[in-house]
């Protein structure tokens, strides 16, 4: 996943922690390279209790690193897709299986 305001990409890190950093940002994860977090504003999404930005986003949920806080996610992206009646993970891989494999419909 390349950093989200440069795009630079990450490269396979040394030993010890990685200098990237990890954010939220309009719901979705996000990473920021070493360069870009000296940027004093980095639009990053802030937590709903303590106003801190060391959040992180998985399975459909935003948790807080600093205060523990957990929420769901509220992704316009996700919302428009399942509106949309669009595939979920299993129809998408059920998909895939059959055009790589040659599979006909298990229905």
């Amino acid at each position: 996943m390349p950093c989200y305001r440069c795009g630079v990409r990450q490269t396979d890190p040394v030993r010890g922690a990685s200098p990237w950093r990890r954010g939220v940002r309009r719901e979705e994860q996000v990473l920021i390279c070493p360069t870009c977090q000296r940027e004093h504003d980095l639009d990053l999404d802030h937590c709903g209790s303590c106003g801190s930005t060391m959040l992180i986003c998985r399975l459909g949920e935003v948790e807080c690193r600093s205060c523990g806080s957990v929420r769901l996610a509220r992704s316009a992206e996700t919302e428009t897709l399942v509106k949309a009646g669009a595939p979920g993970l299993s129809e998408e891989v059920e998909a895939a299986l059959r055009r790589v494999l040659g599979r006909q419909p298990t229905s």
